[in-house]
């Protein structure tokens, strides 16, 4: 296979500029799931610590106890999927700060050996997870009665919230300050509030607290419906290369497995790109993807999918089909090698 993911790492340096720019004084918490949107974690969290990074958003224990081996000690790594006992105690073992939506969680986080440092969650409406508004007020008094035996240290109180509409977010966001003096009242002294991703921390300033948890953007993936990436400032860093196969006179195949992963049903919606401008993309399949043909197509000739300089972005490719720019991101088989640009 001669496909490739090239990932710019300057670009992905002049998002995080512009994301720091917009969401400060509040800092830039990088969420870096599923391999950092598919685009490598290693070379992603690197870069962004590099560039000032200080918090990164892990998802999982796994996740972050990479990342911590990364970016070393001094950075501040938050995940907030933690199923059992022993992923608790292997957060704490890594310095790992976990979000914590029930009890189970808190009780097994303050028995594993270490300090646990723990955030919160407020259920504000979005019913992701976190612990209901009826039960936050026993929650918050456990959760202090635990602080004030050594067990765990509540570092932040966070919540998820839907983007739907302003009026339902200005909802939510009343819930979440509801929630946080109630836990102040217990005897809680949170030092981290946290409740928005990319839109809302991008378009309203109220929402942003003390850190803004933000993904796609910074990868450059626009909401789906949402403002272009102009509007926001931000960039594709990446595009997906492939090569010519087989060149015909009205069709070209590009090589084997560099589709495999993508939505089938982007075949007649997009258009790729050529040394000679856009071309319909025919057909994905498992053995042979099929491009209309261009002049002087030869076996070899790049194709570009989507991404930076190709017709469609991630997020073009996916309102074609009614779907989210991250899916296609995500997509791109793991076995495409990542090819990193710049330092």
């Amino acid at each position: 296979m001669t496909a490739e993911l090239r990932v710019d790492l300057d670009a992905f340096a002049q998002n995080l500029a512009v994301i720091r720019d917009r969401v400060s004084p509040a800092a830039h918490m990088l969420v870096v799931k599923d391999d950092a949107y598919g685009h490598g974690l290693d070379a992603i969290v690197t870069r962004a610590r590099d560039e000032g990074v200080h918090w990164f958003g892990a998802f999982d224990v796994r996740t972050g106890t990479a990342v911590r081996a990364a970016v070393g000690e001094d950075a501040g790594i938050f995940v907030w999927i933690v199923a059992t006992a022993d992923e608790a105690q292997a957060a704490v073992d890594a310095g790992l700060d976990v979000g914590v939506g029930d009890e189970a969680l808190l009780e097994d986080l303050a028995a594993s050996t270490g300090l646990a440092r723990v955030h919160l969650k407020i259920d504000t409406g979005l019913h992701r997870n976190g612990v209901r508004p009826e039960e936050w007020a026993g929650f918050v008094a456990r959760a202090a009665e635990l602080e004030r035996a050594g067990s765990i240290e509540v570092v932040g109180i966070w919540s998820h919230i839907a983007e739907a509409s302003d009026a339902e977010d200005d909802l939510a966001r009343a819930a979440f300050d509801t929630a946080v003096q109630q836990a102040r009242d217990a005897g809680l002294q949170p030092r981290l509030l946290h409740l928005a991703a990319s839109a809302a921390g991008f378009a309203r300033p109220e929402f942003r607290y003390d850190l803004v948890r933000i993904g796609a953007f910074a990868y450059g993936i626009r909401p789906a419906g949402g403002p272009g990436e102009a509007e926001l400032g931000i960039h594709p860093i990446s595009a997906l290369v492939a090569r010519v196969s087989t060149a015909g006179d009205e069709t070209v195949s590009v090589d084997a497995g560099s589709l495999d992963g993508l939505p089938s049903t982007l075949a007649g919606r997009i258009d790729v790109g050529t040394v000679e401008g856009p071309r319909a993309l025919r057909s994905i399949g498992v053995d042979d993807s099929v491009v209309e043909a261009w002049e002087t197509a030869q076996p070899g000739d790049e194709v570009l999918i989507f991404g930076a300089g190709a017709p469609v972005s991630a997020t073009d490719a996916a309102e074609r089909i009614g779907t989210i720019g991250e899916e296609i991101a995500l997509r791109v088989a793991p076995g495409i090698p990542r090819v990193y640009r710049g330092r």
